[in-house]
């Protein structure tokens, strides 16, 4: 009887692949320095006693919140931050809906056209907050200059520093220069509608309202509400023109939440109550970037 020897094959382990790691690790470096860290730290100060130079102190537990919501002016913040972000991103979708369909059409030197269009978009807010300062100056400027020309108005009128014209003169200039955003935007979106199918509807006895209404628009819904939200998102965060061109004023009439986390903590030297507004911030920016999230997603193709 003869046996036959099976070589057993020692077993190895396989050595862990870091070359994603590797590749990886610059990225997540910077998210953990310029991301992570800070978002976290906020967080902590929201908690915390601070001093002038942001230090910790003692535990302060919720108290900073609660002295927020304490506040009576925190109901106007909430009502200028609704006004300024739906207010202005509802402007930019209209007149931006309306650009995008005249930059659609053909005409001549169409690609210049398209090109200064996203002039303003481009424009640093700062430069674009100075230069709307001078046109809206009550002494000195373009705007009250030509209302009086035109007898519009017979007297000049402050259109930053009275408490009924300061928020939605804001609204106004961050559409001007928002809306270019949304005309090139949907304009991208037009443009990815099916010829075919417009014709379609056109051979089945479609009028160019019908055609747009039930064939362009589902059409470019997806993409329209993509940027909407996204809009959304950053028009809540966006203080630098009212920073620059009102500090919030006059009074409370211009100050929206993120502007007043931003005054608490450098103007005021409160850290802690800062980082509170900001973290209340955050949450219900977190609800809209979810949304965001979901929209896109449905958008890829599986």
């Amino acid at each position: 009887m003869t046996t036959v020897k099976t070589s057993v094959r020692p077993a190895f382990r396989r050595r862990p692949n870091l070359t994603p790691v590797i590749f990886l690790s610059p990225t997540l470096a910077l998210f953990a320095i310029f991301i992570a860290y800070p978002f976290l730290r906020a967080i902590w100060l929201s908690f915390s006693n601070t001093t002038l130079f942001g230090q910790v102190t003692g535990f302060a537990g919720f108290s900073n919140y609660s002295s927020i919501f304490a506040d009576p002016a925190f109901s106007t913040y909430v009502s200028n931050s609704l006004e300024w972000t739906f207010g202005g991103v509802f402007l930019q979708l209209v007149f931006g809906t309306i650009g995008a369909l005249m930059l659609n059409q053909r005409f001549k030197l169409r690609g210049a056209v398209r090109g200064l269009a996203m002039v303003p978009w481009a424009t640093p807010s700062i430069l674009v907050a100075l230069m709307w300062m001078w046109l809206l100056d009550p002494n000195h400027g373009l705007i009250n200059s030509a209302l009086l020309h035109l007898n519009i108005i017979h007297a000049p009128i402050a259109f930053l520093s009275d408490q009924g014209t300061a928020l939605p003169t804001l609204i106004a200039i961050d559409a001007w220069q928002g809306i270019p955003f949304f005309a090139i935007m949907i304009l991208a979106a037009l443009q990815s509608v099916p010829p075919e199918l417009k014709e379609s509807a056109s051979t089945d006895g479609c009028g160019p309202v019908k055609v747009f209404t039930n064939v362009v628009i589902p059409h470019i819904l997806p993409t329209v509400l993509i940027v909407v939200v996204l809009r959304i998102i950053w028009t809540a965060n966006y203080i630098d023109l009212a920073y620059v061109l009102t500090g919030g004023g006059p009074g409370h009439a211009s100050t929206t939440v993120p502007l007043q986390s931003y005054l608490t903590a450098y103007k005021s030297g409160d850290f802690g109550g800062g980082a509170a507004y900001a973290m209340i911030q955050a949450v219900v920016l977190a609800i809209l970037v979810t949304i965001y999230v979901r929209l896109t997603n449905r958008r890829e193709p599986r």
